[in-house]
């Protein structure tokens, strides 16, 4: 890696990477030197909630960085590290002017989504965002009485705007997603709105970073499959130690998912949804059988 330069997987980062990489990076390097966080308020003359507020995803100031680099041992990486500190002040979200009725739960989701390397999901009510059809997420989207004209074209927009992490000239996300099968048959919109969203499917489902499967009716018992809708978000390397994280969205606002030991077992669950789930030949062939049947 370039010390005085971003690596290429970082250089399209959103704000929420960049303060990502920091974050993990001054603590794995506070860990790394023996220090608990009053040993390192103490030493650099700061409080303790200062150094949790950093840890936690807060900027720190470019003094407080490079005192903190050099108390770690770490002074040949202070012109990489203010490197990366002064991206992740000037970088934007895409999203910025789209999302005035984005709440704030989901804005963090926006910036690590656009950031991350992989994406794999387990979807049990909807076709995941990042591979709706317009007229589909509009009709998702519509099932909030609540909305106004203007929102709904707001929250359609920035669901479209997602999807450029597919197809993004800079490292494009690799997606890995398995559907249950009523999501196939889940009506959104009418007949014609169901068609073309299947038919959206099989064309995305022959890109080579983006595997499609399909959990038919009859497949084996998962508790995975219980439990909903989730996502499991994978890094680029560059961000060292990055365990990922897990993204569970519910009605009130979106869970994060941390611990190292409850990741693993996201992870887990999906290997065993992969197993359970038809391979991407076999589910086109299901997709193809809905397609017949909501055929407009």
């Amino acid at each position: 890696m370039n010390e005085s330069g971003l690596p290429p997987a970082l250089r399209p980062g959103s704000p929420a990477l960049f303060k990502r990489m920091i974050t993990l990076s001054l603590k794995r390097w506070r860990d790394d030197a023996g220090l608990k966080q009053a040993d390192a308020a103490k030493r650099v003359g700061r409080s303790i909630a200062n150094i949790s507020l950093i840890e936690k995803g807060q900027l720190p100031s470019a003094a407080d960085l490079e005192l903190l680099l050099d108390l770690y041992g770490k002074q040949d990486r202070i012109p990489f590290m203010r490197e990366l500190l002064d991206s992740a002040k000037k970088a934007k979200n895409w999203w910025a002017p789209l999302s005035g009725d984005v709440p704030g739960w989901f804005d963090l989701f926006l910036g690590l989504e656009d950031g991350a390397a992989e994406l794999s999901s387990f979807d049990s009510v909807v076709v995941p965002g990042l591979l709706q059809t317009r007229e589909y997420a509009e009709a998702v989207i519509r099932g909030n009485p609540d909305l106004t004209d203007e929102q709904v074209t707001q929250l359609v927009e920035v669901r479209l705007g997602r999807q450029l992490v597919l197809t993004r000239a800079s490292n494009p996300v690799h997606l890995s997603t398995v559907m249950d099968e009523s999501v196939l048959y889940r009506k959104r919109g009418d007949a014609k709105v169901m068609h073309d969203q299947l038919a959206h499917l099989l064309r995305l489902s022959h890109r080579p970073r983006i595997d499609i499967q399909i959990l038919p009716y009859d497949a084996g018992p998962s508790p995975a499959a219980d439990c909903g809708t989730f996502t499991v978000l994978t890094f680029p390397p560059e961000i060292e130690g990055d365990p990922g994280l897990v993204y569970v969205e519910l009605l009130t606002g979106g869970t994060y998912i941390e611990k190292k030991d409850e990741i693993a077992e996201y992870r887990r669950a999906l290997t065993r949804l992969h197993a359970l789930a038809a391979d991407p030949k076999s589910s086109r062939a299901i997709i193809q059988r809905a397609m017949k049947e909501v055929k407009p």
